[in-house]
């Protein structure tokens, strides 16, 4: 299983707010610390707004930050919200099924019980868990000057 690109740079943006916390920080700040596009990140950006992740404001001196503590973000459900439905099998989906199979085999049972076991350890995480080597992190990231 790997997750999608859309999560792991959503998770990118939490992280950077998260270690620049004493200030507002842009889409361009962020895409250059990063390397990534600048119109890919807009578009998480608004979906982590409407989530309720992250504040932002618009205009000269605008930016965004985290709306809730990172006490409060929980990897688990970051995850589910940018990663929609996971089927990690045709089986999971029962709109696109066509094994011939799915109604006896048990690999559907084992693979329900390993994503479930996977998000219980993301359940278990927050955002404040994964920063903890904040002093790390913000040497990796500086805030940049846009």
């Amino acid at each position: 299983m790997q997750l999608t690109q859309y999560t792991d740079y959503s998770i990118r943006v939490l992280i950077y707010l998260c270690i620049h916390d004493k200030q507002l920080a842009t889409i361009n700040e962020i895409a250059k610390s990063y390397h990534i596009s600048r119109n890919h990140l807009g578009k998480i950006v608004h979906h982590l707004a409407l989530s309720g992740y992250i504040s932002t404001a618009r205009g000269k001196g605008g930016g965004m930050r985290l709306s809730r503590s990172p006490e409060k973000i929980i990897l688990g459900e970051v995850i589910r919200r940018t990663e929609g439905e996971i089927h990690l099998a045709e089986c999971f989906s029962d709109l696109h099924n066509t094994c011939p199979i799915s109604a006896f085999c048990q690999l559907k049972g084992v693979l329900y019980e390993a994503r479930n076991s996977f998000f219980s350890v993301l359940d278990s995480y927050t955002l404040a868990d994964i920063v903890k080597n904040e002093c790390n992190l913000r040497c990796a990231l500086p805030a940049s000057t846009v």
